[in-house]
This record gives C-alpha cells, sequence and structure tokens, in this order.
C-alpha cells in the first residue's frame, strides 16, 4: 500500500489528465496504457528486485548487484538521488497550490476574503510559503521512520482517497456537459497521435509509478523476502494506473462541465488553456458556478489532491534520507531536516525564478532523467546481474516463477526490448 501511495500522486490526478486533455484525450490514454504495461512493469519488477536484494539504500543495494564497479554504481544512485530531490522541488511548489485552492474557501467562508484572495492568486510569496507549509507535512511523516511514518499514512490515506474518487466522479458524471468531456477520453481520434505524444507517454508513465529515481528500489528494500515481485509490481502498477484513468473520468468531463458553465477552456485554434495549470485554473472556476455545493465538492476535491501529493512526496524524499541514514550514518531525525532543508532551498529558487526554471525542472527530470537512469536499470538487470541471482531472489517470494511465463518473458525484455523501446522513443523525439 505504501509503494502504491508513491506511485499515486500527482503524477495520476495532476499529470496524467492534463496531459490527456492536451494531446487528444483518448489516443493519449492508449498510449500511456501500452507503455505502463509494455515498458513501465517491467522495469518495475526490476527496481523491486534490486532493492530487496540489495536490503540497504539505493547506493549500497546497486553495490551489491555490480561490487566490481562500486564507484560508478555510487554514482548511479546519486543521479537517481538528485532526480528524486529536484522531482520534489517542483512538486512542493504544486503541491502548495493545492494548499491555497484548499485554503481559499474556507477563508473566504470565515469573512476572510483579502487571505482568500491571496491564497488563490499566483505569486512570489504566496508559492514560498505554501511549499514550505507542504515540505513540513512531507518531513513529519517521514521523520517518523518507514513503519510509524510512511506506512502508517499511506494505509490510511489511500483507502480515503479512492473512496474520496468515485464519489467526485459519480457527482460530475451527473452535471451537464460532462458526457462530452467522457467521448473525448473514450473515443479515440488517431489524428492526434505523433512521436511527441508517444515521448509524453513514456514521461507520464515513469512519472507517475515513481520510475528512474530509486524510490522503488527503496521500497523494494523493505519488502518481506516473502513477497511475491511481480505480483506486487503488479498490484502497484494496476492501482496506480487505475487511479490515473479514474482521474481522467473526473478532470476531462469536469473541464465540459466548466465550459457548459460559461468557462473558456479552449482558444480559437482549439489548443487547451492553461494546460500545465489546468486543475488549477478550470476546476476551481467550475466550483463557483455550482452554487454553495460547489465549496464543498471543491474542498473534498483539492483534500483529495494533498492525499496523493502526501503520499508520494514521503516516498521521494525517503530515497535521500534512506542513503544519508545508511551512508553517512546520520540518524533520521537530523537526516530528515537536514535533506528537507536543502530540497526547500531549491524549490525556493525555482519559485523565484519561476518563468526560467519550473518548466525546465519539470522536463529535465521526467522526461529525460527518469527514462535514462530507468534505462541504466534494465541494462543493469538485464546485462550485467548474474541471471541465476536475479532468479534466486524472486524465488524467495515466487518458488515457481522459474516454470512460470513471466520468467520466460521477463528476463530477455529487461535486456533488450525495454533498452531498444526506450532508445527509438528518445530517437523520434
Amino acid at each position: 500500500m505504501a509503494a502504491a501511495g508513491s506511485a499515486v500522486g500527482l503524477g495520476n490526478i495532476w499529470g496524467f489528465p492534463t496531459q490527456a486533455a492536451s494531446n487528444g484525450g483518448a489516443v493519449f490514454l492508449m498510449v500511456y496504457l501500452l507503455m505502463v504495461f509494455a515498458l513501465a512493469y517491467p522495469l518495475l519488477v526490476a527496481e523491486l528486485t534490486i532493492g530487496r536484494y540489495g536490503n540497504a539504500d539505493p547506493i549500497t543495494s546497486l553495490r551489491k548487484v555490480w561490487p566490481q564497479q562500486k564507484a560508478l554504481m555510487g554514482l548511479v544512485g546519486l543521479a537517481g538521488m538528485i532526480a528524486v530531490s529536484l522531482i520534489l522541488s517542483f512538486y512542493a511548489i504544486v503541491a502548495g497550490w493545492l494548499l491555497g485552492y484548499l485554503l481559499a474557501p474556507i477563508c473566504e467562508a470565515a469573512g476572510l476574503v483579502s487571505l482568500a484572495h491571496w491564497l488563490e492568486t499566483f505569486g512570489s510569496g504566496r508559492n514560498l510559503v505554501l511549499m514550505l507549509i507542504f515540505m513540513w507535512l512531507t518531513v513529519m511523516v517521514v521523520r517518523s521512520g518507514v513503519a510509524d511514518g510512511i506506512e502508517k499514512w499511506s494505509t490510511r490515506l489511500m483507502p480515503v482517497l479512492l473512496l474520496l474518487f468515485v464519489v467526485m466522479v459519480i457527482y460530475i458524471l451527473t452535471q451537464d456537459g460532462a458526457w462530452a468531456g467522457l467521448r473525448l477520453y473514450l473515443v479515440p481520434d488517431f489524428s492526434h497521435l505523433s512521436p511527441k505524444l508517444i515521448v509524453s507517454a513514456m514521461g507520464q508513465a515513469f512519472f507517475s509509478l515513481s520510475l528512474g529515481v530509486c524510490t522503488m528500489m527503496v521500497y523494494g528494500s523493505y519488502l518481506s523476502k516473502s513477497a511475491n515481485l511481480p505480483k506486487t509490481a503488479a498490484q502497484v502498477a494496476l492501482l496506480d494506473t487505475g487511479v490515473a484513468f479514474i482521474a481522467g473520468m473526473l478532470i476531462l468531463p469536469a473541464m465540459f462541465v466548466a465550459q457548459h458553465n460559461g468557462v473558456v477552456i479552449y482558444d480559437e485554434s482549439g489548443a487547451l488553456l492553461a494546460s500545465d495549470t489546468l486543475v488549477f485554473s478550470v476546476l476551481p472556476t467550475m466550483f463557483d458556478t455550482m452554487g454553495p455545493v460547489g465549496m464543498i465538492v471543491g474542498i473534498l476535491f483539492f483534500v483529495l489532491m494533498i492525499i496523493a501529493a502526501l503520499t508520494s512526496s514521503i516516498s521521494m524524499l525517503e530515497v535521500p534520507v534512506s542513503c544519508a541514514i545508511e551512508e553517512l550514518n546520520l540518524k533520521r531525525h537530523t537526516a530528515v531536516w537536514w535533506i528537507g532543508g536543502f530540497i526547500c532551498v531549491i524549490s525556493a529558487v525555482i519559485v523565484f525564478n519561476f518563468d526560467a526554471l519550473f518548466g525546465r525542472v519539470v522536463t529535465m527530470t521526467t522526461a529525460y532523467a527518469q527514462p535514462i537512469i530507468g534505462m541504466i536499470f534494465a541494462l543493469l538487470v538485464g546485462w550485467i546481474w548474474h541471471r541465476d541471482k536475479v532468479l534466486q531472489e524472486i524465488r524467495k517470494g515466487y518458488p515457481a516463477v522459474e516454470s512460470s511465463l513471466f520468467w520466460r518473458i521477463w528476463p530477455w525484455y529487461v535486456r533488450i526490448v525495454c533498452p531498444v523501446l526506450m532508445l527509438l522513443v528518445f530517437f523520434v523525439q
């Protein structure tokens, strides 16, 4: 549940629907699903296997897989740690916006109109304060450790998130205009298919499943030896993809409900307006048009978003924290505050240079760093790590794996197909 909580986050609820709405809806959905199961799932198994085999932080785990190249593996682990820290630096800014939109209607109802306006108005001061509040929440959970912090809160928050999702989707689909959005989401128009769409879908699949940044490797190290790794990976991928699919069923119909209520969502050329901030520009306006019930629906929606953001941010912070604890012998409390503080500094730099840095950091980490590091993990498991050792590790939780269809396909698939697919995707950009 904690690993699923890591995977289920703003990548599903903010990233995926925005990408789908900007790339033709159903066509993007189809390519995304293909990328999840043809590319992301095999690599998810690989990361979990490395993590459980190493039973340590990502740097140590990678060194155990290839002990002859400890320095190189240390650099790969460090690259993953830097990538996940950069992702958390922009993730915390976006999550801060969610806090603002959650608190604004409550402040307005309490008569604090100027504060509500400040919370919803884009600005460096507001972005900085809300980012710091969200990072404080993340630090508080990770400081409590794996069992008492990450695992406890993920297992509590995930069922609440799923329940809120179902209620919201049912409500939105009863509104006028919703079915036009549902048609866009489920009826494909192949004229939108392009190399750029394929690259976007691959980046979204990696970002959504937290691949290529050692997060799943850390969670793999916490798994018991009796855990069935292919099954665990399948459960995480299915839950993650299911949440992304349901998020699309919520956001895209909500766009057209907003349009029916007078909100402009497309420009004259048919391009989506404010695609990067779709959730923050279209949905609050739609909630405003619903009258008194709109405030309740809006609060529920942003509570859901913050839950999803928190279950992912705690897993991202855990990656550098676990490395600091084991590599530098720091106490968890010390490591969490120092690393959390350093990421806050990076976030602050982005906040004060938003136009120049935000989009670049997002693209650099999710479209390039994650797939490239993921490809290195695939090459490591497929070509460097002895196949008998890989089999031995997976067999601990899946004794019959050697005779299974999974083992007939997965080793050569990770060895050849995954790297080739990733190279092809980069080549067609």
